[in-house]
């Protein structure tokens, strides 16, 4: 079980290039981790563009926005070129990272159980700690709550 205060799990995963990016590599910002089902979906899509619409702000409060996936790196361009995306998608095609983070979970639609991305945020200080956990996101209102959250705690 992940928990505010300790060492957010480390990672690499590539971009939607390829390049290989480590959690590490933030370190001295802090990091807004999403992740999510999958790209091109209703709920997704909105997430995404309001983190875009927000990115300034983001930037602002020291902050990064990382959306994970296990969409493959075709699938997250196809994303990013649509949406004209402003920053990072990781794929995690193997589920690695995803479940070290505790977001795969058992699934249901239409009485079809199924493996899947619970939409889930956690927000890492400069120094690589937990600070927050949101389990089960709602996309309405998240963006703007993840934002409340940074600036009462600069």
């Amino acid at each position: 079980m992940l928990e505010v205060g300790k060492k957010a799990p480390q990672f690499t995963l590539p971009d939607t290039f390829g390049k290989k990016v480590a959690l590490k590599d933030f370190l001295g910002k802090r990091a807004v981790l999403y992740f999510y089902p999958k790209d091109n979906t209703s709920g997704c899509t909105m997430e995404a563009n309001d983190f875009k619409a927000n990115i300034k702000k983001f930037e602002k409060l020291n902050a990064v926005v990382i959306g994970v996936s296990k969409d493959s790196q075709k699938s997250h361009q196809k994303f990013v070129e649509k949406y004209d995306l402003p920053f990072i998608l990781l794929s995690d095609e193997d589920t690695k990272v995803i479940q070290k983070y505790g977001v795969w979970k058992e699934k249901s639609m239409y009485g079809r159980k199924y493996m899947g991305v619970e939409r889930s945020t956690f927000v890492i200080d400069e120094k690589g700690k937990l600070m927050k956990i949101y389990p089960k996101v709602k996309v309405k209102g998240h963006v703007e709550e993840v934002l409340n959250f940074l600036k009462e705690n600069k």
